[in-house]
């Protein structure tokens, strides 16, 4: 991994777009320490411990990078976005016209882009509401109101503020995927987690419970080495390619093999499923009544309804989102249109099944560590009854992100480097 890190530098187009992103991210965490107009920097410091009490505002405040704890100009962070992907792509198994723009390649993908876009401004726009409402419900253990002037034009600043953080946010993240390296979302949640690094080092190792101390560091080497052989864990299918005659030219065949990956989806149904399971607790911390409270409490991260809620969703995500990026028929139909077969397979429809039958079994397997990863470290932390910033979910985003991203590094270096080639 250093030795990519450090070719990379020595090439000046990778260069540029390293820097790039790099850039981007640092403006990201500039305006995650910016005020939103209309604030009381004083009293939201004093409501500050309310955020690292392990509940929902606690997980929500990791992925926004701390900056929900400041009601800074990026407090929503980029889940706005990510939870119009999620209804999106949901909605493209629903609605037909959805369905049918998605197969029409890059013009009906670039139309559902912009529709997700949409959707974000509208659900950050709701979620700012929510959370004015929230700030303003601090004003009793602040001592102080958060919100000095609680009236319509402070509020509709405060909302405009916070809904032009994540479409900044949105247009940011689009830009490092199209000029930088990686995933631009995936990135921004990776940089929110990592930048609560050092408070999450300090809470384990200023923590009383010597048995915490002595296991968490084994528990994150243990989630990082689940994550990385899941990831890299693939099943390779032998494909042969029969020889045939192009114009007055004959091609050879070979023999090469298809790539199925033991998780497909990678680390996109974690974040999903934890932006859905965010929404109940989110509510219910925006609602001041009992039965509100009594829901956040009841789905607060640390409790199993919690922990039960996403591993379901981490697995129904994982086979829906293995199966719109890979598709057994079109892969058939593509092996049969250039003359390639599976071994022991006819062409076309056995052969769509056959791969369907091996993606399944992979996926569930895949599904199930997934899940047990993301689930398994809040569980054990949770029997210390010990303060700590990470869990599995947040450890399994660092690793997957930091794999992605590594990839597409090397895969920009191979395109520039043909000394194997030449040799």
């Amino acid at each position: 991994m250093l030795a990519t890190i450090l070719s990379a530098f020595t090439v000046g187009e990778i260069r540029k777009k390293l820097a790039f992103t790099a850039l981007i991210l640092a403006l990201y965490r500039v305006g995650s320490h910016i005020p939103v107009p209309g604030i009381d920097v004083k009293a939201v410091q004093a409501v500050q411990q309310q955020f690292g009490n392990g509940g929902i505002l606690n997980l929500l405040n990791v992925f926004s990078g701390g900056g929900l704890s400041r009601i800074a100009l990026f407090a929503l962070g980029i889940m706005p976005y990510i939870t119009a992907s999620i209804i999106l792509q949901l909605l493209t198994v629903v609605v037909p016209s959805l369905e049918k723009l998605q197969k029409e390649g890059e013009v009906g993908q670039a139309r559902i882009t912009q529709y997700t876009r949409y959707l974000t401004v509208g659900l950050a726009f709701a979620q700012s509401i929510g959370y004015v409402f929230l700030f303003k419900s601090f004003a009793p253990s602040a001592g102080q109101p958060v919100i000095p002037k609680f009236d319509a034009p402070h509020v509709f600043l405060i909302v405009i503020s916070l809904t032009a953080g994540t479409v900044l946010l949105m247009w940011m993240g689009e830009l490092i995927t199209q000029r930088g390296i990686g995933n631009g979302i995936s990135l921004m949640i990776f940089a929110s987690i990592v930048s609560r690094l050092p408070h999450g080092v300090q809470a384990w190792w200023t923590n009383p419970d010597q048995v915490f101390k002595v296991m968490m560091p084994f528990v994150a080497i243990a989630v990082i080495a689940a994550v990385v052989f899941i990831q890299e864990g693939q099943r390779r299918i032998p494909i042969q390619y029969a020889k045939r005659v192009i114009g007055r030219r004959m091609s050879a065949g070979g023999q090469t093999y298809l790539p199925l990956r033991v998780n497909m989806a990678g680390v996109i149904p974690v974040i999903f499923a934890a932006s859905i399971m965010a929404f109940p607790p989110t509510v219910g911390q925006l609602i001041n009544q009992p039965w509100a409270r009594n829901l956040s409490t009841f789905f607060s991260p640390s409790h199993w309804p919690y922990l039960l809620g996403e591993t379901i969703f981490i697995i129904l995500f994982t086979y829906f989102y293995t199966a719109v990026t890979f598709n057994p028929v079109d892969q058939a139909d593509n092996l049969k249109k250039y003359g390639g077969f599976i071994p022991g397979v006819r062409p076309g429809r056995p052969t769509a099944e056959f791969l369907d039958r091996i993606l399944a079994r992979l996926t569930f397997p895949g599904a199930l560590y997934l899940a047990a990863v993301a689930a398994l470290p809040t569980i054990l932390i949770n029997q210390t009854s010990a303060n700590f910033f990470f869990g599995g979910t947040s450890l399994l985003i660092v690793v997957g992100v930091a794999l992605d991203t590594m990839k597409q590094l090397e895969a920009q270096l191979m395109m520039r480097n043909y000394e194997g080639f030449l040799k």
